[in-house]
């Protein structure tokens, strides 16, 4: 919805490729926008690196929520960080969104900023439970809440909290707004430019597709960091699912709307070029362990048809984001650097993590005073908070990657494959991932994904391979789209596999 809504964004800066950088920034969405804006404020000189262009990745796939409470309840927050913990976590939220609103006002950035109310409902005795818990423990950390009479839907439910001054916007008109002011005051922006590595010698030297980039610190605002480190197994990738119609009746929410489902649904309103459209979401699975996305989708829309008057689907999209083992985000210096940074594990709330993770990584390589540093710290050590998700996600992953390894389809004719299937196969002892496209063609690679060798599987809904294991996406050419791995999914020639 928001990238067929601004056209791509055009850099204006030259980049001066002898100039050693003060820092790198790797990643054009809001956690690299943000940072790389305010190191530059700060005097520092910065360049932005982006593999495809400003908002392609997780940041272009958001819904756009800007909330003070959290895919990680207080409660849990509570219990794990203590009641200091939760009452700084929700002043991170409400700076976040300070932190927006002022760059919208001070860069004048037209992108439908605007505050609303948020709504959390439930529908059984479960819930209500749960929601009072939530009651309590959000007045506890000083959030603005108290219970409501209606959520502004036809929705059934049976009680419901209003949270105050929480948000939206336009999150690409926004990020776009974020890099005209960034490269005003003197940054650089690189598109289609994939960083491959990051080499220590006197400074930090980055070899990407558009040669050697020299800096002194270097942030990773990847949504992961690539490689492999510890972070890889403190989170598990998950992704969410996204529909945006038109309404027949013209009712649309002037609110922020939100179940407690497992997974939950989440809605909204967003006026593009003069048009309203109700924005739905929801149906969230861990990436890769879903055989039928395309059902995923259906069930979606079943869900919008079934409490709203909607007409067709106008966009449908899914995104990632990675859970943490013990529900807060790593924000911080890459464990093992001392000049490395990283932001990852923000939940399904990317843009306010994104953004307060900019002001963290700021004041760290500024060496600022800052509150936060130790409750984000991508070092700590919290083995009663995270231990018990530690070890099921990285169970899931070893079993899945055994499993996956063993246990091939076994395909005798190419025929069987339809225009528009796939499926990994083995073919004459070869393992081997084959998509066929509605001409006809077949598509061949690797399917072992080149990040940590596990084995991709087919994302039906959005024709990518993707991987269940730390969340690698690639096209079905085998072309890297997104996730922690460097380089994309080793491409075979048919006729190659056929002489064998």
């Amino acid at each position: 919805m928001w990238q067929d809504t601004v056209p791509v964004y055009t850099p204006t800066n030259a980049w001066q490729k002898d100039t050693i950088y003060d820092v790198l920034i790797v990643g054009g969405g809001i956690t690299g926008l943000t940072t790389a804006l305010l190191l530059q404020s700060e005097g520092k000189r910065c360049i932005l690196a982006e593999a495809v262009n400003i908002g392609f990745g997780t940041s272009g796939g958001t819904t756009a929520h800007l909330n003070t409470f959290f895919d990680s309840p207080y409660p849990e927050v509570e219990k794990k960080f203590g009641r200091e913990g939760a009452q700084l976590l929700a002043r991170a939220g409400k700076e976040a969104i300070d932190i927006i609103e002022g760059h919208v006002s001070k860069y004048n950035i037209d992108c439908g900023f605007s505050y609303k109310q948020g709504y959390v409902f439930a529908e059984d005795e479960k819930q209500l439970k749960e929601l009072e818990d939530l009651y309590q423990a959000s007045q506890r950390a000083g959030v603005n809440v108290a219970y409501a009479d209606d959520i502004h839907v036809p929705l059934p439910f049976t009680k419901a909290l209003k949270f105050g001054f929480q948000a939206q916007f336009h999150p690409l008109a926004y990020l776009h707004g974020l890099a005209r002011a960034f490269e005003e005051i003197g940054g650089v922006i690189l598109q289609d430019c994939r960083v491959n590595n990051i080499e220590q010698s006197q400074q930090l030297v980055a070899d990407t597709t558009l040669g050697r980039i020299r800096a002194n610190y270097a942030v990773y605002a990847t949504h992961i960091p690539p490689g492999l480190n510890i972070l890889h197994l403190r989170n598990a990738p998950y992704r969410s699912y996204a529909m945006a119609f038109s309404t027949t009746d013209n009712n649309y929410p002037d609110a922020l709307i939100y179940d407690m489902q497992d997974p939950y649904h989440y809605i909204r309103t967003q006026t593009v070029n003069d048009t309203k459209y109700l924005i739905v979401g929801g149906c969230d699975h861990k990436t890769g362990h879903e055989k039928n996305t395309e059902y995923v989708f259906s069930e979606l829309e079943a869900y919008c048809k079934n409490y709203f008057k909607v007409g067709d689907v106008a966009w449908r999209w899914s995104s990632q984001y990675y859970v943490p083992a013990d529900g807060l985000p790593y924000i911080g210096r890459l464990p093992g650097h001392d000049n490395i940074f990283t932001a990852t594990g923000y939940n399904g709330n990317g843009m306010i993590f994104g953004t307060i993770a900019g002001k963290i990584i700021c004041q760290l390589i500024t060496q600022a005073e800052g509150i936060y540093e130790h409750l984000f710290n991508p070092n700590r050590i919290k083995p009663i908070a995270g231990f018990e998700n530690f070890v099921k996600e990285n169970a899931d992953v070893v079993s899945l990657f055994i499993s996956q390894r063993l246990k091939h389809n076994e395909i005798t004719e190419l025929v069987e494959l339809a225009p528009g299937d796939a499926i990994v196969a083995k073919w004459d002892g070869h393992k081997v991932a084959l998509y066929k496209d509605e001409r006809g063609h077949v598509y061949a690679v690797d399917p072992v994904c080149p990040h940590a060798k596990c084995i991709v599987t087919w994302n039906s809904g959005e024709k990518s391979w993707d991987c269940p294991c730390h969340g690698g996406r690639y096209a079905p050419n085998g072309a890297l789209l997104t996730g922690p791995a460097t380089k994309g999914l080793t491409q075979i020639k048919w006729e190659d596999i056929q002489g064998d």
